[in-house]
């Protein structure tokens, strides 16, 4: 299920964009403030609205107020997300649009319009599978019986309250095919707030344990995880390992006498192996990385937010390619960076940057830019484009 496009209307600094034909792997580059982290917000606020309910995630982020767009006004301005993604029902891949929009009536956040649709033939409008306003609406529970007319499919009306998607409830149900699909890419996406502080040190054995949370402080239970069910995945992991960081030899979890996991890393230059606590930061980041993007059951959607922070530059091409393998196997992945030597690693349609003018962010891809499009082609590198000011509106310091 691979997100395609992309429309924000009042979205923080995401006044008005259409972003299409998103590559399975992205990287967004921009000064301070023009947006990176409100792009990739995106997908934590429907996270977080699917967690709980729509007043909750704005909540979250300042209240409805905050988070639209400035120079709106709140009581007759809305908010609209609207994603459109490929996936198969029956046999057929199929573009599928999820629209939402949030307004406040009486100080309340409302969810005004949420829809599901897409062509149920090669030709006509798309069909409407799920369509609620204001806490009341229908799902279609006979979706993929394509030889039936629009007329003659099944409407389920259901009510939930004005500020939960209707998705979230519906979508827990195997007949609401579209919904449960939607509903199962949301929660299975990982936007990345890792801490190495967070992933150091001793654990409890009881947390979570098969992938790793979201700011890596599960780190040696999902080791241990994969050392014991998992092994040639974490002998891959060992050897990248190997490779990417000089004089690490093997990473063991270690389950301690009074029941707490630590790390325990082994490097080439001592006989004797040492705890996590003694590694550096950039180990610890490099391995952390490694251990998600070889998960056993990955995620549909990656979001990664500067992983250049305390890794050495020389290792940034080999990160660009594990982030890569990753989206080719099936994944979906977007990072943010302000490392040349990240850039340099990328591909022309891999790069879009990211402008504010007049506070509002605009997206730009590099394959659109006739000049950067030459200069690559003629073998300069992304990387140095960016620092020389060649990506149009950004300043590279």
């Amino acid at each position: 299920m691979k997100i395609e496009s992309m429309r924000l209307k009042n979205y923080k600094a995401f006044k008005d964009v259409y972003f299409k034909d998103i590559p399975a792997f992205l990287v967004v580059v921009g000064a301070n403030g023009s947006g990176k982290s409100t792009l990739f917000d995106v997908f934590g606020f429907l996270h977080d609205c699917l967690k709980g309910n729509v007043r909750q995630a704005l909540d979250k982020r300042g209240r409805f107020a905050e988070v639209l767009s400035r120079g709106c006004d709140q009581r007759k301005d809305t908010i609209l997300i609207e994603l459109q993604y490929r996936m198969e029902i029956t046999g057929v891949e199929r573009l599928v649009t999820y629209s939402l929009e949030i307004g406040e009536q009486n100080g309340a956040p409302v969810v005004l319009k949420e829809l599901l649709r897409y062509k149920r033939g090669r030709y006509g409008s798309p069909f409407h599978f799920l369509s609620f306003s204001k806490g009341e609406g229908y799902a279609i529970t006979n979706e993929e019986d394509f030889n039936k007319s629009d007329e003659e499919l099944d409407r389920e009306t259901q009510k939930v309250a004005a500020d939960t998607l209707a998705i979230k409830g519906l979508g827990q149900f195997e007949r609401f095919k579209a919904a449960s699909a939607f509903r199962s890419l949301i929660e299975n996406w990982h936007v990345s707030d890792f801490h190495i502080s967070a992933a150091r040190g001793r654990k409890d054995a009881a947390g979570e344990t098969e992938h790793l949370s979201e700011t890596g402080e599960n780190l040696p239970l999902v080791a241990r995880y994969l050392h014991e069910r998992h092994p040639e995945i974490f002998r891959q992991i060992l050897s990248a390992m190997a490779k990417r960081v000089p004089g690490v030899q093997a990473v063991e979890p270690v389950l301690m006498d009074d029941g707490y996991l630590t790390l325990r890393f082994q490097d080439g230059s001592f006989k004797t192996p040492f705890l996590d606590r003694y590694v550096s930061d950039g180990t610890i980041k490099m391995f952390a990385y490694l251990v998600l993007l070889h998960d056993p059951r990955p995620h549909p959607l990656l979001c990664v937010e500067e992983p250049e922070n305390q890794l050495y530059p020389q290792l940034m091409a080999e990160l660009a390619e594990e982030f890569r393998s990753y989206a080719n196997r099936g994944g979906q992945v977007f990072v943010s960076t302000h490392s040349p030597d990240f850039l340099n690693a990328l591909e022309l349609e891999e790069v879009c940057w990211l402008v504010k003018r007049q506070g509002c962010t605009e997206i730009h891809r590099a394959k659109d830019d006739a000049q950067i499009a030459a200069y690559v082609a003629e073998g300069d590198q992304l990387g140095y484009l960016w620092k020389q000011g060649f990506f149009g509106g950004v300043d590279p310091q």
